[in-house]
C-alpha cells in the first residue's frame, strides 16, 4: 500500500493584518490545520488527530484536505472534527 500526503484547511477562522486595531478581520482566508498522511484521506485525517490531539480542543470543525499530488484539485475531501 502506497502511502499518501494531504494539507487540511479550514476556512474557520479570521486573521488580522499585524498592528490591526480593527475588531473585525482584516482578510478571509484559510487556516492550515496540519499535514498528515495515510493510505487515504480518512486515514490521513485519523493520524492527524492522534498525532495532535489539541485540534480536538479547539473551535475549528469543518476541515478539508487535498492530497499532495500534481491532480489535487480532483482529491479535496470534507471531514469534521466533532465527528471523531
Amino acid at each position: 500500500m502506497d502511502i499518501n500526503y494531504y494539507i487540511f484547511l479550514t476556512t474557520e477562522g479570521y486573521t488580522f493584518q499585524p498592528n490591526s486595531e480593527s475588531i473585525l478581520p482584516d482578510i478571509e482566508n484559510l487556516q492550515v490545520i496540519g499535514f498528515s498522511s495515510g493510505v487515504n484521506a480518512k486515514e490521513a485525517f485519523k493520524n492527524l488527530l492522534d498525532n495532535n490531539q489539541y485540534l480536538k480542543n479547539t473551535n475549528f470543525d469543518e476541515v478539508f484536505c487535498y492530497k499532495l499530488d500534481s491532480d489535487y484539485k480532483n482529491t479535496k475531501e470534507y471531514f469534521y472534527i466533532s465527528d471523531l
